[in-house]
């Protein structure tokens, strides 16, 4: 009897284990994210707590006594510690005290591209008690206005380089009285105050606690810009709170005080502001800052500079994949890429080109009151269903429907939830743990983006305009953005599914697919704006059985537009709205266009005759 117990406990110690890894493949995991929620909320409510109030610039301060000879800037040749950059955002405090029209808690905007004076500066003002926008330094005239109104904003600091941006926008600014102070030791443009002389003969001594006195965690903290993908930019308000929940989520990524973390992307946005610079804040790294995203010198600054985690978004991947191999390609320390956007196809490759670097995928947005880690590391996901994560952020995916685009809904009014498998909406049920702030000044588009009478009537969600797909395994794939998907032929076309096949092919680099209006047709037919690969030439014959071959009838584009570059936003989102707009018109549009033609099964040129063919319904799309 005792060596048949002793036999069956053996056999369950080995089956066990092996049962559970078979069945549920992913316990293990899901055990360790319990741990991760666990640490993330005990962080943000023991930070809530903490008397004085605490925010982010504490958590700075505190880095700042700890860290204080620990290099935390690097900027080509130039060295910041976290003590040193203190002592930067102490000079331009007390300069901006001195400045007639600016007064603690002003609503001040930020014209600056990726440089030490950017991050100085959000310190200098954080240390004031003022809002900050962040502006995107590549906007301009009525658009940076426009932004930069959003606000209300009393204060433009811009960089040197940007004197001209400025000046164009500078009699709009002194009719509303706003002063305007350029980086600059000299200017003679009346109305541009030059602010570097000022700075530079100021004291270094912090300012007096009591000037944020009035900041609570209700105060908006940064003002930070959606790309503008859909038309022009919305502000959406990030609060102290927020900025706070940020820093727990970060302390979970995996850096570490040891880490030296590559910045290449825009401080304007969430990814380089929040990600980069407060995850390096959060963690006592060392921040290399880059002016902007260079595929061919990405891999050499991080040997230099030793680099050992980076941030990706949006197609920054796929361009490290398309630079020529080199020998050394696995010849780096990077061991952590953060970030979101990346495709399946496009992580495989870096994978097997550069090396065991850990892709931690996460899916999130500025304004939206949801988000998922991929903590599992399944390929090509954004997350995964967790029963805690929903307990505690309630979300789910909802029909949609495109032509109307809007939630399909019930006899009684309700949104039908969509089935595992299908491609849904994404929503988030906003709650007190889960708010949603809102744009500044912009009510309308706020109230859009909520969304009523969800399961029950009177709830309320937040709508993220996302199509996700939930699979058997309970792994989440981000599909596309509501408005990038089109209907055609009574089915439904995903943009970045087309866009993946088209970039898979012998000839074509990069592809942003869109869907176009066509007289007599309903729907959208599909388009394709494309690059051709280098020293490679457009081949309409393979390219076409290419499409036939991964792609259904009415998922295949009928139009391809050649250009030299795919137009992207600052953070790498691909833009689709001019091109939208200016349809397969070859009268108008000088780039090279094609046309598919079953016949001869290739694309051809689409020349003026075959497009008032198509227009007259003679030739049948």
């Amino acid at each position: 009897m005792e060596f048949y117990v002793i036999s069956t406990i053996l056999a369950s110690v080995f089956i066990i284990p092996y049962a559970l890894k078979t069945f549920f493949p992913y316990l293990w995991v899901d055990v360790q994210y319990v741990g991760v929620l666990m640490r993330i909320l005990f962080k943000y409510v023991a930070n809530r707590r903490r008397t004085p109030p605490f925010f982010a610039l504490e958590r700075f301060l505190e880095r700042r006594a700890a860290l204080s000879e620990k290099p935390f800037i690097v900027f080509g040749d130039e060295i910041y510690t976290y003590g040193e950059t203190d002592k930067e955002s102490n000079k331009i405090a007390n300069a901006l005290l001195s400045q007639p029209g600016y007064k603690p808690g002003f609503t001040a905007a930020l014209f600056m591209g990726n440089e030490p004076s950017f991050l100085f500066t959000w310190l200098a003002l954080a240390k004031l008690g003022s809002p900050v926008a962040l502006l995107n330094y590549n906007i301009r005239s009525k658009s940076l206005l426009h932004c930069f109104n959003c606000c209300k904003a009393k204060v433009l600091i811009a960089a040197a380089e940007l004197k001209e941006a400025v000046e164009d926008v500078l009699p709009s600014l002194r009719e509303q009285g706003v002063t305007v102070l350029l980086m600059a030791k000299t200017c003679d443009t009346p109305g541009i105050e030059n602010f570097s002389e000022k700075v530079e003969e100021a004291l270094d001594t912090p300012p007096s606690l009591s000037l944020r006195s009035h900041v609570t965690l209700k105060s908006p903290a940064v003002y930070i810009y959606t790309s503008g993908t859909t038309g022009l930019p919305k502000a959406a308000l990030v609060d102290q709170n927020r900025l706070l929940s940020a820093l727990a989520v970060i302390s979970t990524y995996g850096m570490t005080s040891k880490d030296v973390v590559y910045v290449n992307l825009p401080l304007y946005h969430t990814a380089g502001f929040v990600v980069g610079f407060f995850g390096c804040i959060e963690n006592g790294s060392t921040m290399v800052l880059k002016r902007k995203f260079s595929a061919s010198q990405f891999w050499d600054d991080c040997r230099k500079y030793n680099v050992t985690v980076v941030q990706y978004i949006g197609e920054v991947m796929r361009y490290l994949c398309c630079t020529p191999k080199r020998d050394n390609d696995r010849d780096h320390k990077v061991r952590l890429a953060i970030g979101n956007g990346v495709r399946a196809e496009v992580w495989k490759e870096f994978l097997g080109r550069f090396g065991d670097v850990q892709i931690l995928e996460f899916y999130a947005s500025t304004e939206g009151n949801v988000g998922f880690l991929n903590y599992a590391g399944k390929i090509g996901a954004v997350g995964r269903v967790h029963f805690l994560h929903q307990m505690l952020f309630p979300f789910l995916l909802v029909k949609y429907d495109t032509e109307q685009d809007e939630p399909m809904r019930d006899a009684d009014g309700l949104c039908i939830e969509a089935s595992k498998g299908e491609t849904g909406l994404l929503v988030s049920k906003i709650t007190d743990i889960a708010p949603f702030v809102g744009y500044a000044l912009n009510e309308d588009q706020t109230e859009r983006k909520k969304l009523r009478n969800v399961l029950k009537k009177g709830d309320l969600y937040f709508n993220t305009g996302d199509l996700m797909r939930i699979d058997k395994d309970n792994f989440i794939y981000f599909q596309d953005r509501v408005g990038d998907t089109f209907r055609w032929k009574g089915e439904n076309v995903a943009t970045t599914e087309v866009s993946d096949i088209l970039s898979m092919s012998n000839c074509l680099q990069e592809a942003n697919v869109y869907g176009v209006q066509v007289p007599g047709h309903e729907g959208r037919v599909g388009m394709a704006a494309a690059t051709v690969k280098k020293d490679a030439q457009f081949d309409g014959g393979k390219l076409y059985e290419h499409v036939v071959s991964y792609l259904p009838s009415y998922a295949r584009p009928r139009f391809i537009r050649l250009q030299s570059a795919v137009e992207v936003t600052g953070t790498f989102k691909q833009m689709k709205v001019k091109l939208v707009e200016q349809g397969f018109d070859p009268e108008l549009i000088q780039d090279p266009l094609y046309v598919i033609d079953d016949c001869v099964r290739s694309y051809v040129p689409l020349t003026s005759d075959i497009y008032s063919s198509i227009l007259s319904g003679r030739i049948k799309l």
